[in-house]
């Protein structure tokens, strides 16, 4: 694992550093204009989030969330206690060095040592960067493109 990789919850006093993160091209271009963090999305009512370090300083997002918890959901069909995950990584001069796949592993394990039979995940199609890491974590795709109430996805899956 490159460097050393910790997480801790992500609070309302992180806004700040998220939306600056979320303003970073290679996030804009796949999470959108829209600001997704709000007092709900930070206190953990529908998704864990949590602010990834590397040796300490912050540099990433991830959140975890049941897939169940939304009508209609892509992976809806995944059995109980399966979990989905969403992260992007906000200082980009940390891209292409093995950051995002190191630490999407180490989160997938604390998922699976909690019990999750399946981790899954809906990156764009044409998101070649983040369908690469997810592969290199044994991600596979599970299914065609599709359209979401999320946007445009490619379906992706890690069973335990």
């Amino acid at each position: 694992m490159p460097g050393r990789i910790t997480f801790r919850p992500a609070t309302l006093a992180d806004l700040p550093m998220l939306r600056c993160w979320l303003a970073v091209p290679e996030v804009a271009r796949w999470w959108g204009q829209e600001d997704p963090f709000d007092a709900e999305a930070l206190e953990g009512t529908r998704h864990v989030p949590h602010i990834v370090s590397l040796e300490g300083r912050p540099f990433a997002y991830i959140q975890d969330y049941d897939p169940h918890g939304w009508p209609d959901h892509p992976f809806a069909h995944l059995p109980p206690g399966s979990r989905g995950i969403d992260q992007f990584i906000g200082l980009p001069e940390l891209l292409g060095q093995g950051h995002g796949p190191a630490f999407i592993r180490a989160h997938m394990a604390s998922l699976y040592a909690a019990g999750a039979p399946v981790i899954c995940t809906d990156p764009h199609p044409n998101n070649t960067r983040a369908i690469s890491a997810y592969t290199k974590c044994g991600f596979t795709i599970s299914g065609p493109p599709r359209d979401s109430q999320w946007g445009r996805i490619l379906p992706m899956e890690a069973p335990a």
